[in-house]
């Protein structure tokens, strides 16, 4: 059998997994009021059909002084216990076992929500909420301890089969656990070994709640990448300390802290896959429990090789099972080819919690939706027709292909161009973003599966489409870039950044590249430019160039490899117009906090400005009475999110 490691059953303590494949501990932000609802419920059992060997939930806080977000599940109140069996019921369903996360965030939270001090070891403010937290009394610290037991109780009733204490990247433990939080002088403090004795007061509370019944898991950090912050050799040692107590079945692991260091935690597509395998790997040669190894595994070969070596005895695979819920069953079935790859774009799982929004995914517009799309499929099924054509092979219109071929339709695509991708194929031309280009991949798959067919280097006029008698007609044509109008015609050094990814231009010497998008257009473009030699400048209207890479945690890198190639940032700038020469050359600029003007001569000038829908076809189809809708850009040029989104529910016949 392929991938014989991944397939081995492996014991934690009274169950037994069927695979070594982990659905590790994610938010969600399903909850409502503070408790579970049957989003999660059907969120987990699609994973558990998939095949995965088991599942570990979002964490439940133990304490009411613990709310950092809005939509946390607040397991000290007995009224999630029926939210807990619903979603227990649905995974046990496909016999896989389920373990909830607890926790308590400590000083990584604000007081908005409880009114209420932030508890933490010591006064020391989190960078990220900067608020100072209240240094926690013994009684208190007793108090943690009891919540955690309480939460425990709350989930064995809820048929859960484990319980995992979060002491990894946002706890109250994790900040007992590192010498950068914990300047207490009590017992609770100092040498190592105080640090982790809340820690191993938890277990002991938990274990004597939950007794030999169920299982339980530690997660713990194994480098927190901050100033005197844990370390390896102190998380090899804490899990040392942790199977000596007796009471622990498995060690989870963990890399950086979730508000100082999160983009390492839920690294993007320009860190390696297995980053942080030296962390399992460590802990593994010094313990003999089964210890869970994570760190961006986008496909089970990597997964397998991970076991194979000796560095972890289950893996981890969090967005690779957002993004596909099937990923277990088709690496087992052997159709790796057909497993939908992870793009760690974060764009809309990380993204979208950090603006207080449910979790999605890119590629995958039911995740988050899975019970929603199956209601809303059956009733609208009487709009299904027997044909459909759609106009554009980009993610779009390759999702509505999909949508309505799995909706039972027969569909053809007319593409002009002799490839699939539209922008994203253009984005994934640069180095470092080239996994954006799974996403077409994973569709094309996904289209031959399914019998679509898709016709290259067509252009789909209205009179080829009306001959073809369609029921109906998607058009994703997308967008087209539009010059802005401050450039002068004649300008013939300023260039799209289409134009340079498609090697229609080629810029040299100085560029001034204009960053309007706020995303990946911009920066992408200006380090492709910086490593042939340009010396480049981004120049932006906004307070940051790329502000949005915030979001997706890309902000961080960006701006450690803009400086090492000396790609140099300039904000609070807006384009005015160019100089009266000819060919203009002066660029000038408003810095418009301040009213003063500037100006500069670049050799080039590219760029990154808003783009104009391509809907004529669309309204010549409209004008004569065809059945048409359309979807992503030549709709609103936005990005590939809505036109995946958009696509799937035009194709599944779900558009109101």
């Amino acid at each position: 059998m392929a991938y014989r490691y991944l397939w081995t059953p492996l014991p934690l303590g009274p169950i037994t997994t069927r695979n070594r494949l982990v659905f590790s501990a994610h938010l969600t932000n399903y909850a409502r009021d503070g408790k579970p609802t049957e989003q999660h419920a059907a969120y987990y059992a699609a994973r558990a059909a998939g095949g995965v060997g088991l599942i570990i939930t979002e964490e439940h806080s133990t304490h009411p002084t613990d709310w950092p977000y809005e939509k946390l599940i607040h397991g000290f109140h007995r009224d999630v216990i029926p939210g807990y069996r619903a979603i227990t019921d649905a995974v046990h369903r496909h016999r896989v076992p389920i373990f909830a996360q607890i926790n308590h965030n400590g000083g990584q939270a604000s007081s908005m929500y409880t009114r209420l001090p932030v508890w933490a070891p010591s006064a020391v403010a989190d960078p990220l909420f900067r608020e100072v937290p209240r240094a926690v009394t013994q009684a208190e610290i007793d108090e943690v301890v009891a919540g955690y037991a309480t939460v425990a109780q709350h989930c064995a009733e809820g048929g859960f089969d484990g319980i995992e204490l979060q002491c990894s990247h946002s706890s109250i433990v994790r900040g007992f656990l590192s010498p950068a939080t914990n300047r207490r002088t009590d017992h609770y403090g100092g040498s190592l070994v105080n640090r982790t004795r809340l820690l191993l007061e938890i277990v002991e509370a938990v274990r004597g709640v939950i007794g030999n019944g169920l299982a339980l898991g530690v997660r713990i950090c194994g480098d927190e990448l901050i100033e005197g912050g844990t370390t390896i050799d102190d998380a090899v040692e804490v899990a040392r300390m942790v199977e000596a107590s007796g009471h622990v079945d498995y060690i989870n692991t963990s890399i950086g802290v979730a508000t100082a260091s999160l983009f390492m935690i839920e690294a993007s597509m320009h860190i390696p896959p297995g980053y942080a395998m030296f962390i399992p790997s460590a802990i593994r040669k010094a313990i003999e429990l089964p210890v869970v190894g994570v760190g961006r595994f986008k496909d089970p070969l990597q997964a397998e090789r991970a076991l194979a070596e000796g560095h972890c005895d289950l893996v981890g695979v969090v967005r690779g099972q957002i993004a596909d819920a099937d990923f277990a069953a088709k690496a087992k079935a052997g159709a790796t080819d057909e497993i939908r790859l992870c793009l760690s774009c974060n764009q809309e799982c990380v993204g979208r919690m950090g603006l207080n929004r449910w979790l999605g995914c890119i590629e995958n517009p039911r995740t988050g939706r899975e019970h929603e799309y199956e209601q809303r499929a059956a009733a609208n099924a009487k709009r299904r027709s027997s044909s459909t054509i759609v106009v554009g092979a980009g993610p779009g219109g390759l999702q509505a292909a999909i949508a309505a071929a799995r909706a039972g339709q027969q569909v053809t695509v007319y593409e002009k161009q002799p490839h699939a991708g539209g922008q994203v194929r253009l984005a994934a031309m640069v180095p470092n973003r080239a996994e954006f280009g799974d996403l077409i991949r994973n569709q094309l798959t996904e289209c031959r599966r399914l019998g679509v067919t898709i016709e290259f280097d067509v252009e789909a006029t209205a009179g080829l489409i009306a001959e073809q008698h369609p029921a109906r007609v998607i058009v994703a044509t997308g967008a087209e870039s539009q010059r802005p109008w401050w450039v002068p015609a004649g300008a013939d050094h300023v260039v799209d950044v289409r134009d340079v990814l498609d090697g229609t231009a080629s810029p040299t010497g100085d560029v001034v590249v204009i960053d309007e998008l706020g995303f990946h257009q911009a920066t992408s473009v200006a380090e492709l430019l910086a490593d042939r030699g340009c010396r480049v400048e981004i120049v932006t209207n906004g307070m940051l160039v790329g502000q949005d890479l915030g979001v997706t945690l890309d902000m961080e890198n960006w701006w450690m490899r803009a400086g090492a190639k000396g790609i140099v940032q300039s904000t609070d700038l807006v384009a005015m117009g160019m100089g009266d020469e000819s060919p203009p050359r002066t660029l000038n600029l408003l810095h418009h906090p301040t009213g003063v003007n500037v100006s500069r001569t670049p050799d080039w000038v590219v760029l990154a400005v808003p783009a104009t829908p391509v809907d004529s076809l669309y309204h010549e189809l409209e004008a004569q009475g065809i059945i048409v809708e359309r979807i992503g850009d030549c709709v609103a040029p936005r990005r590939a999110h809505a036109a995946v989104v958009e696509g799937e529910r035009a194709g599944a016949g779900l558009s109101s």
